[in-house]
């Protein structure tokens, strides 16, 4: 199967299902979306599609503020950097299977910043609060 390129709305929802059809089926972070957080998919899909049309196609799909419910599922079971690592892990693995050239570069990196960056907000809380 031949590699496509991460430049339409219709690549990035392709991306998005095979990348959550993954994290569904992982031990470490699936239980996480579905006993922890009970993500409705109909509208968690979506507003990932956006979330990612923003940031490869710069339409401005997305409104929102997606840390937050990291947030709030950290509250109810502490996400680490095991998490985060798999998390980065499963969505490299879905862009190097199914895509090829410069946006999927850009959105392998973004990814990485992104995990590297609520890690390290969701470290400082938790320690935080242990110091309390």
């Amino acid at each position: 199967m031949s590699k496509r390129t991460l430049d339409s709305p219709e690549a990035i929802r392709f991306l998005v299902d095979s990348f959550y059809d993954k994290v569904r089926a992982d031990d470490l972070i699936g239980p996480v979306f579905t006993d922890v957080a009970r993500v409705d998919w109909a509208q968690h899909l979506p507003k990932m599609y956006a979330f990612w049309e923003n940031i490869i196609l710069g339409n401005n799909a997305y409104q929102g503020h997606p840390f937050r419910p990291h947030l709030i599922v950290n509250q109810q079971h502490t996400l680490t950097l095991d998490h985060f690592e798999r998390w980065l892990q499963l969505f490299t693995a879905t862009l190097a299977e199914h895509f090829e050239g410069k946006n999927a570069e850009l959105v392998r990196q973004r990814a990485t910043q992104i995990a590297l960056v609520w890690n390290n907000k969701l470290e400082y809380i938790n320690n935080d609060s242990d110091m309390g």
